[in-house]
């Protein structure tokens, strides 16, 4: 049982006026219980919103067909309240009210009528709502009136409606009645529609279009867009003052303590109201809920683009079912472009810290796309508003990235640096370095001669700053990183939906793509979401496409292979030209020569592949014929990042895996074709050519990539102007045509943008272990990356579809499968490409502390010389007698089996597999349990959820206990204050 109290009171006793006993009867309501109280706060900002949108309900009531609950008095009294009372009145709340929002989530539609109002005893409250003093801020935010809009020059002609999107055509272009019946479809659907001839070009035509409020109201009802409605308040007791004042005491020491210069200024940026408010789907009968303020602005221009764009691709420009759709039309030509206008320039002549931003794409270019605020936090809150939540997320997952990239450098840079501190003391660089009377084996047939190991002596300390004893601690630590990594993404990604107003947003039904709808037409099935019939693809021919795209996949990834080889058989044959070279630098150093060119070749080839994979990618997944868009973007994005990524790895895996492992013994080496013999390994180990190969894939791949996203786009921007120069003298050319000479945002959206970072997460976790500099190079790279695509973003492109998103698809299951691969990778580089296992087995079983350890002696002493085998030079033909030395563990010719893999090898094969084996399941296990550790969604969040949803309940209980008391006193039956 809930027992409410049956004491009375009126508004009109509240507000400390007079009211006759007749009166207080006829507002008799119901007083809220204790626990319903958080439910029932009422703010200045809702009364206010209820108090100015009557006349905006009015304006629609004919058109949505329900009745009004609001102010529902008799004719007595509102005759006897005055102007100015019943203006407080309607600053009241009702269980109505509550009943109606109710409705807008769709329950029982009885709780509509009949209703009365409450008054509620808010001293037990939170303090109400206090408006701010609105002079500050009005001085400092971007203006969103109708005087902005006009400055921007966004309107029609009357100067009165606001541009939300643009569509352009050419005047030759021949199928104008394509486009005259889509434009008169528009005109019925609500849209207002203005052409307007281009300044620069007489070919070119604009349509503007305008969407009206009532157009707006019934398609945002029919898209279930969620609409603030109430400013959020929480029930407060003692416990929560407490901690209150706690807070209060750690924010005045916070004042003492100095700013942090990576903090924005938030002065200068917008304060998003509907981020701090309820929510609901938005609905024309309970528009008086909704925080109305102003009808310009109650709906952002992100989700007036998004409705319009929504009528454009669900309009019709023939008869026939699938001929509908912008897309459709400017596939086949009949518009050449469609975009939402930017909302004025980027620069002003004015100072931005005494005159306030233009627009919102001022300020982001002042306080985000400047490279002056390169070590800024992101105003993630504007690029959400003004790009839309796919964007943003991207940007809010580019920097949660670069920020967790920060401890990865540093700990790789103190790696680094742990070997440039110990590489003079290391045993295994002061023995090479001293083994003058060692002779190495010649490395090639014709031109190499003998070489004494202490001329490796360089590369012997170079391959120490990567191979040392931090190697293995590092490469747990990545593979921990990145588990770490996305399991606080997943809590980041949490937060920002909540913020973002996602949580119960879901993606509506997509339209299907022009190409799967004239492919299938003639195959129909009943769709069992819409339950309307639409195109089906038989599952044979599904299976039959997939196959054919799958060994299209494995014939390219063979040509990655193929050309891999191209590279190793170059390197096989000019490794002999530069060992006798005529310039002594590259003779003495033939080795290095060989790799670096072989690496700049290989990067060209890359570079190369990467277009045609492109175009190969696009023909594979068109020839699937995916049923919507969707689907289409996952599809070509997991070939393509399987295609660059084998063709970025596949060389970097031959130099780790495959370099020097089966070349055989001096005297009986194994040779492609029989003619050339394979290479070798430097006498310092193969690390140092893994290590040059990712260095300079990873800086040269960097350095293109943003050329391609910026310098291209910027050259092909100036030479639009230019030529707009040349065409025209001082003439005023409009925001939307300057849209249109920008740059189309790339078509395939976002994909290129994810790809590249995601490839550059593969370089900075799978061979890291051989290459520890990868994440701050990877930091680096990200800090320009940011700024160079916000730059683009806000200057360089047109203004992009607002979409939604509440992930970032299906590149997080390809970065967990990374983060798999990793650990592999990493086991398999430290346990067969470094030396670190064969110095383990010989500290622990060969060297000096095998049998006994004493304190301060070097366990490591006489390893080069136990790693080196020797051959007879006589045996060579070459006309010497001695012995040379090689990389392996045989047995010397004296041996009663020559030649012979020693006892050593296979311990040193077998420790191999076992730290592999080792490796791989602590690390797994590691990450198993961070994982299960870290919640998706952190536990003050998810009780935050679990409130609003209780707070929900609350208004619903006291609807239906308020509708059940109506229902008795209209029986005549008595009320009991309770439930029945």
């Amino acid at each position: 049982m809930v027992h409410h109290s049956g004491s009375i009171q009126s508004f009109k006793q509240q507000k400390g006026m007079n009211m006759s006993k007749s009166e207080i009867a006829k507002e008799t309501s119901l007083k809220p219980s204790r626990r319903s109280l958080p439910c029932l706060v009422q703010n200045y900002a809702c009364s206010k919103s209820l108090s100015q949108s009557t006349s905006l309900f009015r304006s629609v009531e004919s058109e949505s067909q329900a009745p009004t609950s609001l102010t529902s008095v008799s004719a007595d009294k509102t005759e006897q309240v005055n102007a100015e009372d019943r203006k407080d009145f309607v600053l009241k709340c009702s269980f109505a009210d509550l009943s109606d929002f109710c409705l807008a989530l769709g329950k029982d539609k009885d709780y509509l009528d009949e209703s009365e109002h409450a008054n509620y005893d808010r001293s037990l409250l939170i303090k109400d709502f206090v408006p701010k003093d609105n002079s500050e801020s009005k001085r400092r935010l971007p203006k969103n009136d109708m005087n902005y809009i006009a400055s921007s020059g966004l309107l029609f002609k009357d100067g009165k409606k606001r541009i939300d999107y643009i569509l352009v055509y050419r005047k030759s272009n021949v199928q104008y009645d394509k486009r005259n019946t889509f434009e008169k479809n528009l005109r019925a659907e609500g849209l207002m529609l203005e052409k307007e001839p281009a300044v620069a070009n007489a070919d070119i035509m604009f349509i503007k279009i305008h969407i009206p409020w009532d157009t707006l109201c019934k398609y945002a009802e029919r898209l279930n867009i969620r609409m603030p409605f109430r400013k959020k308040s929480y029930y407060t007791d003692g416990r929560n003052k407490s901690m209150g004042r706690v807070h209060s005491y750690f924010r005045r020491l916070k004042k003492w303590m100095s700013q942090n210069p990576m903090v924005l200024d938030k002065t200068a940026f917008p304060e998003l109201e509907e981020s701090d408010c309820y929510t609901g789907p938005f609905s024309r009968a309970r528009i008086h809920h909704f925080i109305i303020n102003n009808k310009d602005t109650f709906f952002s221009n992100a989700t007036r683009s998004r409705i319009v764009y929504h009528m454009l691709q669900h309009t019709k420009y023939e008869n026939g079912i699938s001929k509908v759709g912008i897309c459709k039309l400017i596939n086949n030509g009949s518009y050449i472009a469609a975009f939402p206008p930017h909302e004025g320039a980027y620069k002003s002549s004015q100072p931005i810290k005494t005159h306030g931003p233009q627009n919102n794409r001022h300020l982001l270019y002042e306080r985000w796309a400047r490279w002056g605020m390169w070590y800024k936090h992101q105003p993630l809150d504007l690029i959400r508003l003004y790009f839309g939540e796919k964007i943003g997320l991207y940007f809010a997952w580019l920097g949660w990235y670069t920020g967790m990239l920060i401890p990865a450098a540093l700990v790789g840079l103190c790696v680094f640096f742990y070997g440039i501190c110990t590489m003079n003391a290391s045993q295994v660089s002061q023995e090479i370095c001293k083994a003058t009377e060692v002779f190495m084996c010649p490395l090639c047939d014709k031109n190499c001669s003998l070489q004494r190991l202490n001329d490796s002596c360089i590369y012997a300390k170079v391959t120490y700053l990567f191979d040392n004893g931090g190697t293995v601690f590092f490469a747990i630590f990545m593979a921990i990183w990145a588990t770490v990594f996305l399991e606080f993404w997943k809590r980041r990604r949490s937060t920002l939906t909540y913020t973002w107003d996602l949580i119960e947003w879901e993606e509506e039904e997509e339209t299907l793509r022009p190409q799967f709808e004239a492919k299938y037409y003639q195959m129909e099935r009943v769709n069992p979401i819409s339950g309307k019939p639409e195109p089906h693809q038989p599952s044979s021919d599904k299976v039959s496409r997939l196959l054919v795209s799958i060994s299209g996949i494995f014939f390219m990834i063979s040509l990655v292979i193929t050309a891999v080889f191209a590279v190793v058989v170059y390197r096989l044959v000019v490794m002999e030209q530069f060992a006798s070279f005529k310039w002594n630098f590259i003779k003495q150093h033939w080795q290095f020569a060989t790799s670096a060119a072989a690496v700049c070749i290989n990067f060209v080839i890359i570079m190369v592949l990467n277009l045609a994979y492109e175009k190969i990618a696009y023909l594979l997944t068109n020839l699937e014929y995916p049923r919507t868009e969707s689907e289409w973007e996952n599809s070509f994005a997991l070939k393509m990042f399987l295609f660059q990524f084998v063709n970025l790895n596949s060389s970097i895996f031959y130099i780790a895996f495959f370099l020097g492992r089966f070349v055989g013994h001096p005297g009986n080496y194994n040779k492609l074709f029989n003619r050339w013999r394979l290479e070798e390994c430097h006498p310092s180990g193969c690390l140092i050519d893994l290590c040059l190969q990712m260095g300079v894939i990873m800086f040269l791949k960097q350095i293109w990539n943003n050329f391609m996203e910026l310098g291209y786009p910027l050259i092909q921007n100036w030479w639009s102007r230019h030529k707009i120069k040349r065409g025209i003298q001082d003439a005023s050319i409009p925001q939307w045509e300057n849209d249109w000479n920008l740059q189309p945002m790339n078509i395939h959206g976002l994909m290129d943008e994810y790809l590249e970072m995601v490839l550059q997460f593969g370089f900075t976790t799978i061979f890291v272990a051989a290459f520890p500099l990868a994440p701050l190079l990877a930091l680096l790279n990200n800090i320009i990356e940011i700024r160079l695509d916000a730059y683009k973003f806000v200057t360089q492109w047109r203004r992009p579809l607002p979409a939604r998103a509440t992930d970032i698809g299906i590149w997080y299951g390809i970065l967990e499968g990374i983060g798999i691969l990793a650990v592999i990778t990493n086991a398999f580089v430290i346990a067969i490409t470094s030396d670190y296992i064969p110095r383990f087995v010989y500290e622990y079983k060969y060297g000096p502390c095998a049998s006994h350890f004493e304190y301060g002696e070097n366990c490591l002493k006489g390893y080069v010389n136990n790693s080196l085998s020797f051959f007879d030079l006589s045996e060579l033909g070459m006309g010497k007698s001695g012995y040379c030395r090689y990389r392996d563990y045989r047995g010397p010719p004296w041996s009663s089996r020559p030649y012979e893999f020693t006892l050593q090898y296979w311990h040193i094969l077998a420790a191999r597999l076992a730290f592999i084996i080792v490796f791989e399941h602590l690390v797994f296990g590691i990450k198993s349990f961070i994982a299960y550790l870290i919640p998706d969604v952190p536990k003050n969040l998810y009780d935050r959820i679990r409130r609003e949803k209780y707070l929900v309940q609350e208004m619903m209980y006291e609807a239906e206990l308020e509708h059940l008391q109506q229902q008795r006193r209209k029986s005549g039956h008595p009320v009991h204050h309770e439930w029945p």
